[in-house]
């Protein structure tokens, strides 16, 4: 019996050990459940910052250098107008030198007689006061030299002086018209020849506008000529004055318009406007040149239109400004380069040819060149000697 029971209990254990090896196995098997998830929003952490490879050895971090802002380009203050011929008078002088010495030695001679006044006329027309006026001059001093009996130098001067400054018709408006009326600003339109120096020279007004104490848009209106409104663009903006322009190629009275509507918008006082150079003898092109007029006349009325001409041209200067008065009623003549010539006189001719003062006179290669003309000033500096004491 007892037998039975251990061999029952034999078996017994047999089956509980080989139970437990098969669940072991599997229990071992079984794969660990997966981490939680952090469902939390990481802060925000900083860029890394990028080290320069030469700084890696050795640690050092070097600044960047701080951002220095490009300082605002200083405007330039242009010259006072006033007294600008007084001190360029050098120059005419030293040009015109050989003509009002010729003149005071013919007129100092103790005898003249027909040949000396010949002489005087010659001279007369050599520096392209015309033929006309020449003849008109000579005759007026003829006359006052016989009624008064002048023989002295100084008081010769005096009387070629004065007729001079008849010649030159000092009554004439020689002013800038540059107020604004009503909320428009008052509209130059410059226009002349190429090769006469214009695009310069309107740089030059804007000058003297600024200098007189006038805000000035610019309009770049010579759009057949990429370097034009680039040039018009530098001068403008040594003084402060914007510049409207177009594309190349674009429609030139367009430009205009919108310059004189800038204008408008920004309240300044004046809008000057550079045309492209013309030559007299291009139909097309001088009617184009009406179209500007008549485009920006849809703002109100041009004030004024300066002719800009070489005074080197001499006489061809007057066929130059009789075509362009035609086309777009010329209001005033800057004469440019006049330091250049001993012909001081075609001031004269144009005058007294079309009746249109001279009110700017270049005198110089200088921003500050151009003056506001003077006909006593400019007699003096012509004859080449001190101011004149007039006769009564």
């Amino acid at each position: 019996m007892t037998e039975y029971v251990l061999i029952a209990l034999a078996l017994l254990g047999v089956l509980i050990l080989g139970g437990i090896g098969l669940v072991v196995p599997r229990l071992r098997r079984r794969q660990e459940p997966p981490p939680p998830v952090d469902t939390r929003v990481p802060e925000p952490t900083a860029p890394p910052v990028e080290v320069p490879e030469g700084e890696l050895s050795t640690g050092i971090l070097v600044e960047p250098p701080p951002v220095v802002e490009a300082p605002a380009p200083t405007l330039e203050v242009p010259e006072p107008t006033a007294g600008r011929l007084v001190r360029l008078r050098s120059r005419l002088s030293r040009s015109q030198n050989a003509f009002g010495r010729g003149l005071l030695g013919l007129l100092s001679r103790d005898h003249l007689d027909e040949d000396a006044w010949e002489e005087i006329e010659d001279s007369l027309i050599t520096a392209d006061v015309g033929i006309d006026a020449t003849r008109e001059i000579v005759d007026r001093l003829r006359e006052r030299t016989r009624v008064l009996g002048t023989r002295s130098a100084t008081e010769l001067r005096a009387l070629l002086a004065t007729e001079l400054v008849t010649a030159l018709d000092p009554g004439l408006d020689r002013s800038l018209r540059t107020t604004p009326k009503e909320g428009v600003p008052a509209v130059l339109l410059v226009v002349g020849v190429n090769g006469a120096g214009k695009t310069t020279t309107c740089g030059k007004i804007a000058r003297v506008l600024v200098a007189d104490g006038r805000s000035v848009t610019l309009g770049a209106a010579d759009t057949f000529r990429a370097a034009a409104a680039d040039q018009l663009q530098t001068w403008g903006g040594r003084v402060g004055a914007e510049t409207v322009r177009g594309p190349e190629g674009a429609d030139p009275a367009s430009v205009a318009f919108d310059a004189v509507r800038r204008g408008i918008d920004a309240g300044t006082d004046t809008v000057l406007i550079d045309t492209a150079g013309r030559l007299q003898n291009k139909i097309g092109l001088m009617d184009e040149l009406g179209k500007v007029k008549r485009v920006v006349e849809k703002h109100g009325p041009i004030d004024e239109t300066l002719l800009v001409l070489d005074a080197t041209t001499g006489q061809n200067g007057l066929e130059q400004a009789r075509v362009f008065t035609e086309v777009v009623n010329v209001t005033g003549v800057v004469l440019t380069k006049l330091d250049g010539t001993a012909k001081g006189g075609i001031v004269i001719a144009v005058q007294r040819k079309l009746g249109i003062p001279v009110k700017l006179v270049g005198l110089g290669e200088g921003p500050d060149d151009l003056a506001p003309f003077e006909p006593t000033q400019f007699v003096d500096a012509l004859l080449g000697t001190e101011p004149l004491a007039r006769d009564a």
